[in-house]
């Protein structure tokens, strides 16, 4: 970098430390350097509170492992909470640098990382290139902090071909055309420099722009190709198995993500993604392993929530299923036990008393034991409707049976809750909701076509399928039998406001033929083929 004389004088630096000699050694570093505005503090809770409230230029995050609240975890959930200021500059400082420190801290970004002990010229030399990148920088990440990211890609394009952060530019304007959707247009800006002077964060974002484009084998290839020459590059692994679930390979995605957390167990994220698809591909040891794992790591984390129990209770609810009797009662008893830690240690969280009302549901569902299994869910629709946003309560119960559906579609809502549509994953889901019906499993084939009217409410298909099943169901048993009635008017109603195909327009028509019927003279079995 350059090596003109920065003027740290008007700097606001935040120095935190657990160690009050280390505070006070960096303190006086920091004072020979000419900063003048320096606050320093131990590790605590309420540091957030001031990085959220002030405006530093410098933040100085110590960490020991041994403290009760650790810098790692500051810097994790400054991240996790958006405290961190594209315009602040943050280093963590650390005596421990074991691979899983490092490579944990690096999950959350911080511009820079500093081994303990450091000399004054070390301490210089860092600071130096942070503030001239930052000073350069200035127009564009003051643009990103005030959330016009459009504003933020025009100042990249002003910046001096010749800026030693051209680099840095260029990578930050393609992660910037990403979040506005524009893939295409991050891939033209990265692929010239690539080729060109091949870099591990520039593959990375090209690899991200691929898969935004849907282009996988591209994407595989590159990434193939990072993995082999920074195998630590684990955010490579996460995508990589973000790539093999999207090509439908979730043994390869489990794989991945095993090799990620060997490397780098310390992130929850990673292991409640190893704990769902290795749930999804049925290596069950391997899930409840991540699941355990991240209990242990959620107890001082931003991460810590009651999933790892319902994702655990789950895991002994498949288990269950081909157990001997005696077996069945020793799993159902640690389930029960799963649910009652999570309702223990989230008291407040009312929306888990939904979810553990449909995991008991579908075990009661699974040994056949209805009318248990229809007390719990009613348990779980009314506590559901208490709810200031209540769940979608098909897909909510989707997922937590663990089911193999791709589920990491965050962007992906209802369009009355003002999301976009995604039909091609509502017809994939559709689909398997058929196949469940041809295999005579009623509830999950409901499941199914329920998640694909969240996926894509003008999905005709499946609010016709619907119909058909409430219907069937409204026939066959007297329990519940005007709700199911109502369901199929609701359903039948919904297709009207449709435009309709001719196969849709025949079994729309032939459904309410069958609605005017008495129910008991309805043929017994299938009222019709479902459409797919």
């Amino acid at each position: 970098m350059a090596s003109r004389n920065i003027d740290y004088t008007h700097k606001k630096v935040l120095l935190i430390d657990s160690s009050g000699n280390l505070r006070s050694t960096i303190f006086y570093m920091l004072r020979e350097l000419g900063v003048r505005n320096v606050k320093a503090t131990t590790v605590n809770e309420k540091v957030l509170e001031q990085v959220q409230e002030e405006a530093f230029d410098i933040i100085l995050l110590g960490h020991n492992s041994s403290d009760a609240v650790t810098g790692l975890q500051l810097l994790e959930e400054a991240r996790f909470r958006g405290y961190i200021r594209p315009t602040a500059g943050w280093i963590f400082m650390t005596s421990d640098a074991s691979q899983e420190v490092v490579l944990h801290a690096i999950d959350s970004r911080p511009d820079d990382l500093l081994t303990r002990p450091f000399s004054i010229d070390e301490l210089k030399s860092r600071l130096d290139q942070l503030v001239l990148r930052k000073e350069v920088m200035a127009p564009v990440e003051q643009a990103m902090e005030a959330g016009d990211l459009e504003g933020a890609v025009q100042a990249c394009d002003d910046l001096p071909r010749q800026d030693a952060n051209r680099d840095y530019a260029r990578r930050l304007k393609a992660s910037l055309l990403l979040q506005l959707n524009r893939p295409d247009e991050a891939y033209a800006v990265l692929e010239p420099a690539f080729w060109q002077t091949p870099d591990k964060e520039l593959g990375l974002c090209m690899a991200q722009a691929l898969v935004a484009m849907r282009r996988l084998a591209e994407a595989q290839d590159l990434l193939e190709s990072l993995i082999e020459h920074y195998p630590l590059l684990i955010a490579a692994y996460d995508l990589m198995a973000q790539v093999c679930e999207q090509s439908g390979d979730l043994e390869g995605a489990r794989d991945m993500l095993q090799l990620a957390t060997a490397k780098a167990p310390m992130g929850i994220p990673r292991q409640m993604e190893l704990g769902r698809v290795a749930t999804q591909t049925r290596v069950l040891e391997v899930a409840e392993g991540a699941y355990r794992k991240s209990i242990v790591l959620g107890r001082n984390s931003c991460y810590r929530s009651p999933e790892p129990y319902l994702r655990l209770a789950n895991i002994r609810r498949l288990e269950m299923q081909g157990a001997d009797i005696r077996r069945q009662i020793e799993l159902r008893n640690d389930l029960d036990a799963q649910l009652n830690k999570a309702e223990y240690n989230f008291p407040k969280d009312m929306a888990l008393k939904v979810r553990t009302a449909l995991v008991r549901a579908s075990v009661c569902q699974d040994l056949g034991e209805v009318q248990e299994a229809r007390k719990y869910r009613m348990d779980a629709e009314r506590r559901n409707t208490e709810l200031d946003q209540p769940l979608p309560l098909e897909r909510e119960a989707l997922i937590l049976a663990g089911d193999q559906v791709p589920l990491i579609e965050p962007e992906t809502e209802m369009v009355e809750s003002g999301g976009r549509r995604d039909q091609s994953m509502s017809d994939k889901v559709n689909r398997l909701g058929v196949k469940h019906y041809l295999a005579g499993k009623m509830s999950q084939a409901m499941r199914y076509f329920g998640l694909a009217i969240e996926y894509d409410p003008g999905n005709a298909a499946a609010l016709l399928n619907l119909a058909q099943l409430f219907l069937e169901a409204a026939r066959d048993s007297d329990g519940k039998r005007q709700q199911r009635l109502k369901m199929v008017d609701r359903y039948l109603r919904l297709t009207e406001r449709l435009s309709l195909g001719t196969a849709e327009s025949l079994r729309q028509h032939q459904l309410l033929n069958y609605r005017r019927q008495p129910l008991d003279e309805l043929p017994a079995g299938s009222l019709g083929v479902l459409l797919r």
